[in-house]
């Protein structure tokens, strides 16, 4: 029993050990290479209108859309949709247009 014991020890010195390394070696934030392709999950009640939000947004943009999953009583629905953005700028002008969209409840 000792050296199950000693062995637990270890491990968990190890990953507090990793943790602490990986921590102190993370920046702030991620860097981001642009352009990069970037996706969105939109959840909303009507299922017919997230995919229409979705064109809106989209516009003229070549894009991937394709249908995610539903709650399981079926009141939520969610899209998945992505596309190449140029920048943050335009990343999160993206994001704001489908927050700001009535037909979306959430976006991820």
């Amino acid at each position: 029993m000792v050296g199950k014991m000693e062995i637990f020890k270890e491990n968990n010195f190890l990953e507090e050990n990793m943790m602490i390394t990986l921590d102190s070696n993370m920046p702030d934030k991620p860097q981001i290479d642009y352009p990069t392709q970037w996706g969105f999950k939109i959840i909303g009640k009507d299922k017919d209108a997230l995919y229409a939000c979705i064109k809106e947004v989209m516009g003229e943009r070549e894009h991937l859309c394709s249908s995610g999953n539903s709650s399981k009583g079926g009141k939520f629905h969610s899209y998945n949709a992505s596309c190449i953005v140029e920048s943050q700028t335009q990343r999160d002008e993206l994001f704001r247009c489908f927050q700001d969209h009535h037909d979306v409840k959430m976006v991820i």
